[in-house]
């Protein structure tokens, strides 16, 4: 089947001219790190509003697979009564995404990069496809349109393309949201940043430095609340935050919550252009070049969709205290 764009019946579910009519036929594109407690959160807010019905996009392999994980994924999803749509968003065709987009008033992409580089425009070509009402990629990340293009981490380019695909056309409202780091993604190991066995933070940039973070519990809590605001957001980014920090910073949480003494360096922006030269293909290098040029990766708080409505969230000495002094303990 050809790839060709063709246009699909708009569904009839939301009324677009009614700045009220709210998000009712739902499918969510993965049920991964943020898919999941996307999906919770939506499930918990339909059980409040009529005539909400939400389902996720899986491959055939994670429904069978005999895995556990996937297997507690899989019951889970269906005890929250969300419907399982059989799909690949790797291997089907634009027309065939298109198609089953096509049911829906509200499609959500939680798929990540794993899918590829060019999926993420993919998707968006399938959606204005199938002139679905309403559109939120997957952008759940830094502020592209500041970094701009060129940047250390070429996916964020990719990113910026099918910002340009949604603005150029009028049928399809886009909702952008924007998160900064997933926060856990800070404290990983094979990211550098953090060093808990040497008790040490590597600065990307400097100590000076800063970056949003945001759990993915909380960017599920607060994208269904966006989905369901009223009246309805449209065309628009909305910034996240549960907390934006210097790198500084980040050492003198950790010692506060441990009470330990942590070294700190910095790395710098030459330094780990240096390293990426070395090793170009490295997804981690790229990712700490760009973070490392401090642009479009850190926002004010007061100013996010969550302190505006008071939305709580965990903020960086809430996670250290929940996730590593239990572990420092045992």
């Amino acid at each position: 089947m050809s790839d060709q764009i063709r246009q699909l019946p708009v569904p009839p579910t939301m009324n677009q001219a009614d700045p009220d009519a709210m998000s009712q036929k739902i499918l969510v594109l993965g049920a991964g790190e943020l898919g999941l407690p996307v999906l919770r959160s939506l499930a918990q807010r339909a059980k409040d509003i009529d005539g909400v019905n939400i389902s996720v996009l899986l491959r055939a392999s994670a429904v069978a697979s005999n895995l556990p994980g996937k297997q507690r994924d899989v019951s889970e999803i269906r005890e929250l009564g969300i419907e399982i749509i059989v799909g690949d968003l790797v291997k089907s065709s634009i027309n065939e995404l298109a198609a089953i987009f096509g049911q829906y008033d509200t499609v959500i992409g939680c798929a990540g990069y794993a899918a590829g580089i060019e999926t993420p425009m993919k998707l968006a070509q399938a959606a204005l496809q199938a002139r679905i009402p309403r559109y939120f990629p997957w952008q759940f990340g830094v502020d592209f349109d500041l970094i701009g293009r060129g940047s250390p981490q070429d996916i964020f380019d990719a990113q910026l393309d099918v910002r340009e695909l949604l603005r150029g056309q009028h049928q399809t409202e886009w909702v952008i949201i924007s998160t900064g780091m997933f926060m856990s993604y800070l404290f990983e190991p094979e990211f550098g940043v953090v060093d808990l066995k040497a008790n040490t933070v590597h600065a990307l940039g400097s100590l000076d430095t800063a970056v949003t973070l945001t759990t993915p519990d909380d960017i599920g809590v607060l994208t269904a609340a966006v989905v369901f605001a009223q009246p309805r957001i449209r065309n628009e980014i909305v910034y996240l935050a549960g907390d934006t920090v210097t790198y500084g910073a980040v050492a003198d949480k950790l010692e506060a919550a441990l009470g330990l003494s942590f070294s700190r360096s910095e790395w710098s922006e030459e330094y780990l252009l240096g390293e990426l030269a070395r090793d170009p293909h490295n997804m981690m290098r790229k990712y700490r070049a760009a973070f490392a040029q401090g642009r479009g990766v850190a926002w004010d708080k007061r100013g996010t969709f969550n302190s505006r409505r008071a939305l709580p969230v965990t903020d960086v000495a809430s996670w250290i205290n929940a996730n590593l002094i239990s572990g420092r303990s045992k």
